[in-house]
């Protein structure tokens, strides 16, 4: 059971839109790509702003956000049928680089189901929690951790050097 989070009163679209643009462009280019980031992250709060009375705090703001973005990102990849959903992601991925290159996780990212990838991105980029994971992609915490296992054993086995197979 969720617990509800308190939300200010004054809390307003605007404020949403101040304080978690960023977050949500960042999120949609890992989503969509650099092209479609800006388009995508407006739709979000265009969206946002039109289920803002019915947003009931039962998760953070950013974490309802994010569930926005995926959705928009989702239908915005259909639309324009985009076939490779992490071109942004690789700015990010630089943060070990000493274990693996970003490039090559990039491109192992992309051989998995995109929602799985989106779910990994969420997880280890943005630092959600399994149970915020849950919140956006509305499935059972258990569901969440059984994803990212199977995707992180997929992972490693892709991103395994050669000569070790």
């Amino acid at each position: 059971m969720s617990s509800v989070i308190d939300i200010p009163a004054a809390m307003t679209i605007e404020n949403l839109v101040d304080s978690y643009y960023d977050d949500v462009f960042r999120v949609c280019s890992k989503f969509v790509g650099p092209g479609g980031a800006e388009d995508c992250a407006q739709d979000v709060f265009v969206a946002a702003s039109r289920a803002w009375k019915r947003f009931r705090g039962e998760s953070s703001p950013k974490t309802w956000l994010f569930g926005i973005a995926k959705n928009v990102c989702r239908n915005y990849r259909r639309k324009n049928r985009e076939t490779v959903p992490l071109d942004g992601w690789s700015q990010s991925a630089d943060a070990a680089p000493d274990l693996i290159q970003a490039d090559a996780l990039r491109m192992a990212l992309t051989k998995l189901d995109p929602d799985i990838a989106r779910l990994v991105i969420l997880k280890e980029t943005e630092g959600l929690t399994y149970e915020e994971c849950a919140e956006v992609f509305r499935i059972p915490v258990g569901t969440v951790k059984s994803r990212l296992h199977n995707a992180f054993m997929k992972l490693r086995t892709l991103l395994e050097p050669e000569t070790s197979r």
